[in-house]
């Protein structure tokens, strides 16, 4: 299993413009929360206990999280967390609020992420990994620590990684 730097460096060649990074600062959050209010409506009961696909997945990109940093990882939980129980609310509307929510999001959400790379000039990271796809949402939050000065080593590490990548590419 690749190690959080070594993911977050692969996701960070992807997203060295400021004006991509910011853009998913909208767009990612956009996109989780419109995936889960659409997985949050199917349900099923098991040993008396409501699941819903969205809270299955929340569960399995949690422990990846937790795997790959503990700290990192609970706190990732506690945003998913926070996701579900958004998704739940707008799961119990009408179908009508419920669908236009997540199609919405999820949608708009998209638009920024395009807007984004079309600033960057290189394609979405996930189109070369599917990893990508869940990586996204750590590297928002790890680029939010980066602001608040913190995980500096990490940050020094990911742009060294993303120094050698950009020098691979251009000898090509």
């Amino acid at each position: 299993m690749k190690t959080m730097l070594e993911h977050l460096s692969q996701y960070a060649f992807y997203h060295q413009d400021r004006r991509n990074v910011a853009t998913h600062f909208v767009g990612i959050p956009m996109i989780v929360v419109g995936i889960a209010v659409l997985l949050s409506r199917p349900n099923f009961t098991l040993l008396d206990i409501e699941f819903t696909p969205a809270l299955i997945i929340a569960l399995a990109s949690s422990v990846f999280y937790i795997r790959l940093d503990k700290m990192v990882g609970v706190v990732m939980t506690i945003l998913l967390a926070l996701t579900i129980w958004i998704a739940e609310f707008f799961a119990l509307q009408s179908t009508f609020v419920w669908l236009i929510t997540g199609i919405g999001l999820f949608i708009v959400g998209w638009i920024f992420q395009f807007v984004g790379h079309y600033f960057e000039g290189k394609k979405p990271a996930f189109l070369d990994d599917v990893t990508g796809l869940i990586i996204g949402p750590l590297f928002v939050f790890v680029e939010l620590l980066f602001l608040l000065g913190l995980k500096q080593d990490w940050q020094k590490t990911i742009e060294r990684s993303c120094e050698k990548q950009n020098k691979a590419v251009n000898k090509k």
